[in-house]
């Protein structure tokens, strides 16, 4: 079990997605580049990786909207790796994949599963064999999901014949039995992924570089979840969401965010001692260091929307019980090293769930310079407990979001930070760095200068997100020296 004291040193990371690792085939993954940012990171002096959700993600490639909470997105896998040990071919290929750019693996790693079964020694058939057993209360609905999913054309559970939909015995025994072999290679790429991730903790970690995960609060409707474990969630008796999942108009939209997750049931929950959020909570303290809860505010009231609007419009604030549901984890795991994501509407509520357990809220400095010197995300403002960033996935690199202010606004930053020489994005980097804060986290893009043609997501949209990759020519000398003097001048 990680310490929570990780969370009360000073240091500094870097934000950045596995998809967005350098790669030719137009996607990152768990190979060798991997290990080359760890590197890079190791010596700046960067001691905290920070990724998003890592899980198997839908059409839109939000990995806010995964498969499961627990599965690990195959896409991800480094088939060189599976090469290396014999179980793929030097020169196999998948045309269909490569034409349709879907980047989907699976028939690569199908056929890694023949050569796993034919060539792998019985310590790693036995490696395996544990995995599969010591994932169980996932891993078995999440195989049957799959296959299923798969069997149906890519249609939501809801969609299936009503025998499988509605999980009676004796169709889920005999679609086992039936899909045999495709459950089989689904955990096989479970069990592939898992190990590459670990491998390349365990390099991390000996290299004084922590893993930083990303929880979303809610799961996506369409998912291993939500079919198996129906009860926890707000649903018709014909297993039809009755509210969804979002936030009211905020600084992101006017109309706010509808994201259609389910809400979690929980009387329901409760009832069980919160057994659901424990399995969650046992898998990602087993891949990260240092977690994060996406929209943390929904532990003391979350806004529900009547699963028949269209917007967020009109929703209403829900209470949770996040005070028991902490309690109950940290009794189950002890100190959980958490990060609080406590943007948007927070009440006072909210901070007191958040300042009751000592967890460090989240600083932007891009929301800092619009108001007073009250404004709580002004760096004069802030306490050691707090993780600060320049931007997140959501927002515009540093230097998008600068250039496009107008002269007045700009004008006001520089007086504030006195007028440095440094500019933008370096000028927000340092400022982040010596800051109080105990974690500063800066987006690759503001290390590497970019400005809004390279930002991660724009929230309320669905097109062109979640697709961006760096390439090395781009980390220049002059960076990295810039960005290694910053973490030596601020203790980080």
């Amino acid at each position: 079990m990680t310490d929570i004291n990780l969370l009360s040193q000073r240091r500094a990371g870097v934000l950045l997605h596995i998809t967005s690792l350098p790669n030719n085939n137009g996607r990152g993954n768990l190979g060798k580049e991997a290990y080359h940012f760890v590197d890079f990171l190791h010596n700046a002096g960067i001691k905290v990786w920070q990724t998003l959700p890592l899980g198997v993600p839908h059409a839109d490639g939000s990995p806010y909207q995964c498969l499961s909470a627990h599965a690990g997105n195959p896409a991800l896998i480094c088939l060189e790796s599976l090469k290396q040990k014999g179980w793929l071919q030097e020169t196999e290929q998948c045309d269909m994949c490569r034409a349709d750019n879907s980047f989907d693996l699976h028939c690569l790693i199908a056929k890694a599963y023949t050569g796993f079964i034919n060539l792998a020694d019985s310590q790693e058939k036995q490696a395996y064999l544990d995995f599969c057993k010591d994932k169980a209360s996932w891993l078995d609905d999440f195989s049957l999901f799959v296959a299923l999913r798969n069997e149906f054309s890519g249609q939501s559970w809801s969609q299936w014949p009503q025998h499988l939909k509605e999980r009676e015995t004796k169709s889920i025994t005999e679609a086992r039995r039936r899909l045999g072999l495709a459950i089989e290679i689904i955990k096989f790429e479970q069990f592939i992924f898992y190990s590459q991730w670990m491998a390349l903790k365990t390099y991390a970690n000996e290299r004084n570089v922590l893993l930083f995960g990303d929880i979303p609060i809610f799961v996506s409707y369409d998912s291993a979840d939500v079919w198996a474990n129906r009860r926890v969630f707000k649903l018709d008796e014909n297993g039809e969401m009755l509210v969804v999942a979002g936030v009211p108009p905020d600084y992101f939209s006017v109309t706010g965010q509808r994201w259609g997750n389910p809400h979690y049931d929980w009387k329901y929950l409760k009832r069980t001692r919160f057994t659901w959020w424990k399995k969650r909570l046992e898998s990602q303290l087993e891949m990260f260091d240092i977690l994060r809860i996406d929209h943390f505010r929904g532990f003391e009231a979350a806004w529900e929307i009547p699963a028949t609007e269209e917007t967020a419009i009109n929703g209403a604030w829900v209470e949770a019980p996040g005070k028991e549901l902490l309690t109950a984890l940290i009794k189950e795991f002890g100190n959980i090293p958490l990060v609080a994501e406590d943007l948007g509407i927070i009440t006072a509520k909210v901070e007191a769930l958040r300042t009751d357990f000592n967890l460090p809220g989240m600083k932007i400095l891009q929301f800092a310079f619009g108001d007073t010197a009250a404004n709580p995300y002004l760096p004069h403002n802030y306490e050691r407990n707090y993780v600060v960033y320049t931007g997140t996935h959501d927002n515009d690199t540093t230097l998008g979001w600068f250039n496009a202010l107008n002269d007045h606004d700009k004008q006001r930053i520089y007086h504030y930070l006195g007028y440095s020489q440094a500019s933008m994005p370096y000028l927000l980097i340092g400022t982040a760095f010596s800051s109080v804060a105990n974690l500063a986290i800066v987006p690759m893009q503001d290390i590497l200068e970019l400005g809004s043609a390279d930002r991660m997501n724009t929230p309320g949209t669905t097109e062109g997100n979640w697709q961006w990759q760096f390439s090395w020519d781009q980390l220049t000398e002059d960076k990295v020296a810039k960005l290694t003097g910053l973490v030596t001048m601020f203790a980080r």
